[in-house]
């Protein structure tokens, strides 16, 4: 297959949901586990990831719901713990799979995650995020989000693919098959066994 598009979070990046909402419980956010989803926000987190409101506006809006007063970082760095981070590994197999593919990256994120720990995890290896795909999506900038199909066929008028020729892999299963409705190859990403195995099975 010509073209491989990645999620980010439980595919390339390592994530642990328990520990932003602990986290947000120790800045005072009581709500943290009924506002932060697993797969997709709701609320004002929601608002955040389709960037229908900016990261001021976000930190503003949880202060109404936390006990106390709370910085900006404090607030960021407790959103962060959400993000564990991308195995070296992870990084190094897109580059070798970048030989004979090209690579995207369609991800539902927010625009404090993605100026912050994302960034930052990609350079561990000695390169930016660009070195290792062909185009990017967060859904931030694009205000719509997986499995809306929206953001899937923007995926395409801005990458210059056709789903016919192109492999999806994300660990959420309802966008894998919002994907494969589409046309698009889907892989359900179950573990953190190498890309190129879930390829071979799909052969």
């Amino acid at each position: 297959m010509k073209n491989l598009m990645f999620d980010l979070g439980g595919v390339i990046m390592q994530i642990e949901r328990r520990r932003a909402v602990e986290a947000f419980k120790s800045i005072g956010l009581d709500d943290a586990d009924s506002m932060l989803g697993e797969y997709g926000q709701l609320g004002i987190f929601l608002d955040l990831e389709l960037g229908n409101v900016t990261p001021s506006q976000w930190r503003d809006e949880l202060r109404r719901h936390i006990n106390g007063d709370v910085s900006d970082h404090d607030i960021d760095a407790a959103f962060e713990s959400f993000l564990i981070g991308i195995p070296v590994e992870r990084l190094r197999e897109l580059e070798r799979l970048h030989r004979d593919h090209r690579i995207y990256m369609l991800s539902n994120t927010n625009k404090v995650m993605w100026d912050g720990m994302i960034q930052r995890e990609f350079r561990k290896d000695g390169h930016d995020m660009d070195y290792y795909f062909d185009g990017v999506i967060p859904s931030f900038e694009v205000h719509c989000y997986k499995p809306d199909a929206e953001i899937f066929v923007k995926a395409c008028e801005k990458f210059g693919i056709k789903p016919g020729d192109t492999i999806f892999f994300d660990d959420s299963e309802a966008n894998v098959e919002a994907a494969k409705a589409l046309g698009f190859g889907g892989v359900h990403v179950t573990d953190s066994r190498p890309f190129g195995d879930y390829l071979n099975k799909e052969d």
